[in-house]
């Protein structure tokens, strides 16, 4: 998962942000809520788990905004509350699920992982551009039936790219999606992982699905080339 913590805590979000990353997950932080909001709204995070004393706005307010904005992540609210009417409040502002302080870290992980699988079985996950077939859940791609070997890399690129099949995705969300929040990647980098994708899902087939589209960035036919 791609996680935004949203803790003023530094100890506690940076204990979080451990963590979570020992778990295979991709982690980024925020230490007060302007800035938790900034991220989430220019982020495509799986979950967002956000600490409801928050300094600059509150998690209440920063959750109620990513709704309004469309925001589909998970939010996990944490807080050193704990009562019925504060529950209650961060699910009536739109939170998927709560976790008082203090709290087990392992079961902090259950809670994400559940959340993660209710939003993920909202996302379509089958992605049929012609006779290019990746699968998300499989982990899969195949052109014509055969099938092609990619990278976790390349196989989040082709992902994010299929998702908004038809249409233009800059290097700089490919590099937002693909990468944590704090990369310093070069986006040329991006170029990279793309030529590779096309020498394994183009070329040998004799077709251009993946197009570049000069000064914009990068586009997927949905016809599939």
């Amino acid at each position: 998962m791609h996680i935004l913590v949203v803790e003023d805590e530094h100890r506690m979000a940076t204990a979080l942000r451990r963590g979570l990353e020992a778990d295979g997950h991709t982690v980024d932080t925020a230490h007060n809520g302007p800035e938790g909001l900034a991220l989430a709204e220019r982020h495509p995070y799986d979950v967002v788990v956000l600490d409801i004393m928050l300094p600059g706005l509150n998690g209440y307010r920063v959750c109620a905004r990513l709704r309004a904005g469309g925001c589909r992540a998970g939010i996990l609210m944490l807080t050193a509350k704990d009562g019925e009417w504060d529950e209650a409040e961060a699910l009536d502002t739109g939170a998927d699920d709560y976790l008082a302080k203090p709290f087990s870290f392992v079961v902090l992980l259950a809670r994400l992982r559940a959340l993660h699988r209710r939003i993920d079985r909202q996302r379509p996950r089958l992605h049929t551009l012609g006779d290019l077939v990746l699968d998300a859940n499989a982990r899969t791609c195949t052109r014509a039936g055969t099938p092609t070997h990619l990278t976790a890399r390349e196989f989040a690129i082709l992902e994010h790219l299929a998702a908004r099949a038809g249409t233009v995705v800059s290097k700089r969300e490919i590099l937002d999606h693909v990468w944590d929040a704090d990369h310093d990647a070069d986006p040329s980098i991006v170029e990279v992982h793309v030529h590779a994708l096309r020498r394994k899902i183009d070329a040998p087939f004799g077709r251009a699905a993946l197009q570049t589209m000069r000064g914009a960035g990068y586009r997927l036919d949905p016809a599939g080339g």
